[in-house]
């Protein structure tokens, strides 16, 4: 029987590099070996290919792969970058397209296509280096649009990466100004009281055009206010998959993750961030390629419905193939 030779991309230029190397790591975990020929294809922090250990460039790299897997987690594993390398070189590769996963990745551009589609989201102001106002004035125009709580995000972050807390307006211009200063662009959200929810979505799944998983309800550890980076780190995030929502809530968080993948036009799966709030659920944003890695939230949302991170990755490979 011929094995499908499938290429792995993780490590890469992010600050979610640690995570990347875990969720590849998983995937090449779950593969079969007689069906599969997984190839480990490592980028490291400078954004350099390798493969056995050795430095190679990305066309030789991904010569005699079939189908390419990519747990590159943000940078340029999800700002289009790698996905047109791998499209140039001729090969099949699982996830959406170059556009829709820049798109997803920024959540300023994001969030302007999803609100035009009627996508329910906080209320949010964004700025940028280039705004003629300084962080004093972008702090008095936010108050004029929603009071504090603020939560103040980069826009193309991920895993709570550079996501900070102005719980007053006087705290909000230096909050901005650090996040300007080190990303040079900054959303600002009003802070949703509510309970933390994680949606995935496979397209083609179970008999289903666009398969909603069972939510997983995220639980932070005790006292946070917010999820924070060494959370996804070290593991310490709790989902609870099935959870204790309603019928009508599960509808609803499911109905948001499936309107806001068909929105940005995200390909194969996808996993929505939502925020269930007493009033109704809120998207934060959506990710076009799912941790795996341990203590993420989409492997525990595959095991509610019987299924498996290694169905779910031949699945995402037959997915690519008939691209």
């Amino acid at each position: 029987m011929t094995r499908t030779s499938v290429g792995i991309l993780r490590g890469g230029t992010s600050s979610e590099y640690n995570l990347s190397l875990k969720s590849g790591a998983a995937m090449m975990a779950a593969l079969p070996e007689d069906r599969f020929d997984t190839r480990d294809i490592f980028i490291d922090k400078r954004g350099y290919w390798h493969m056995r250990g050795q430095p190679v460039d990305a066309a030789r790299a991904l010569s005699q792969i079939d189908v390419v897997l990519n747990a590159l987690h943000g940078g340029v594993g999800e700002d289009g970058t790698v996905q047109r390398i791998v499209e140039r070189a001729g090969v099949a590769h699982a996830g959406a397209s170059p556009l829709a996963s820049a798109i997803a990745l920024n959540k300023i551009r994001a969030r302007e296509i999803l609100q035009r589609a009627g996508i329910r989201m906080p209320r949010a102001v964004s700025f940028s280096l280039n705004n003629d106002l300084d962080t004093g004035e972008m702090a008095r125009f936010v108050f004029s649009q929603f009071g504090p709580p603020y939560v103040v995000k980069p826009a193309s972050e991920g895993a709570s990466f550079g996501i900070r807390i102005a719980m007053t307006p006087l705290e909000l211009p230096d909050t901005l100004g650090d996040t300007l200063d080190a990303y040079g662009s900054a959303l600002v959200e009003e802070y949703m009281r509510g309970q933390e929810a994680s949606v995935g979505v496979i397209e083609n799944f179970r008999g289903e055009d666009l398969y909603a998983l069972p939510p997983a309800h995220v639980i932070a550890p005790e006292g946070a206010w917010m999820l924070h980076p060494i959370h996804h780190e070290e593991g310490t995030l709790r989902h609870l998959v099935p959870s204790q929502f309603s019928h009508s809530e599960k509808q609803a968080l499911a109905d948001l993750a499936r309107a806001a993948h068909r929105v940005l036009g995200l390909g194969h799966f996808s996993r929505a961030d939502i925020i269930l709030t007493p009033r109704a659920p809120y998207l934060l944003e959506m990710n076009a390629i799912p941790g795996l890695y341990p203590g993420a939230s989409f492997p525990p949302m595959l095991e509610s419905v019987g299924s498996s991170v290694r169905e779910f990755l031949e699945h995402a490979i037959s997915l690519a193939k008939g691209r």
